[in-house]
């Protein structure tokens, strides 16, 4: 797996560019899970099948904007498989596409759907470039394109409290952020969902996790109870029942069975 940092114009609504290319045997069915992170995205998939399916809805378009995710998903895919993908900050959605971002939690649409004409079809611009680096210098250009036609701007407030969560790791309450912004918690809600896509409550609860989950991956503690008492989980059995919620593995299931490809996008073993 690779990652590419965002040009300067592009870093205030993009994390980082991703790309994997040839996992798995030419005949082998794979299942994929996206971990809960807080963070919208686009995918597209080159499967030697032609097959890239979420389990439980069936297949999904060549390429794909998804939302806010609450719970893991899990994907299949068949034979040799290749991806390119976008992880956006949180209001990206919002900033870049100008679309409510609740609209698209839990869920996905066709990005070629928001691009025009056929012949402008993003996925089928992509298929033509040669290399990774190509395409992601293609997906660029395009979100820029998107950021400049975009006139429906993220309000201050919710900016800064989304930025509060994000870089504090959920190490903050929601009743501190509404006082610094002198903000009902109603206010603040119905702004998140627009921009966001969830609550300010559960991206609280995300960004937490997902530091929780940075200490599993870097080996940071002796056993299960230093991470959660480290993150502020009331014990160790509160800690792993949030982690299956937004893994659908137990942190002991997740050390053993899971292989991140791409992080938050890992293939089960």
């Amino acid at each position: 797996m690779r990652t590419f940092a965002p040009s300067g114009y592009l870093r205030g609504v993009v994390k980082y560019f991703w790309a994997f290319e040839g996992t798995g045997g030419d005949d082998a069915e794979k299942t994929f899970s996206a971990i809960v992170d807080g963070c919208p995205g686009v995918i597209m998939v080159q499967s030697q099948e032609d097959r890239f399916c979420d389990v439980g809805r069936g297949a999904l378009p060549e390429i794909f904007l998804y939302g806010q995710t609450e719970k893991p998903v899990r994907f299949l895919a068949s034979g040799r498989v290749g991806a390119v993908g976008i992880c956006f900050h949180p209001h990206a959605l919002k900033s870049v596409f100008g679309m409510d971002a609740h609209e698209l939690t839990n869920g996905c649409t066709d990005l070629n759907l928001l691009g025009g004409k056929k012949q402008d079809r993003l996925s089928e611009r992509l298929f033509d470039v040669q290399g990774t680096e190509a395409r992601i210098d293609l997906l660029s250009h395009y979100l820029t394109a998107q950021v400049q036609r975009n006139t429906h701007t993220l309000d201050a407030a919710t900016h800064y409290a989304v930025t509060q969560i994000v870089q504090r790791r959920g190490r903050i309450s929601l009743s501190e952020l509404q006082g610094e912004l002198k903000m009902s918690e109603r206010t603040l809600e119905r702004r998140f969902k627009q921009a966001v896509g969830i609550s300010p409550k559960q991206l609280i609860r995300i960004a937490r996790f997902q530091q929780s989950l940075d200490q599993l991956r870097q080996n940071q503690y002796d056993k299960f109870s230093d991470v959660a008492y480290g993150n502020d989980y009331a014990d160790q059995s509160h800690f792993i029942r949030v982690f299956k919620e937004f893994t659908g593995f137990t942190p002991l299931e997740f050390r053993r069975q899971v292989n991140e490809v791409v992080q938050n996008f890992p293939e089960v073993k």
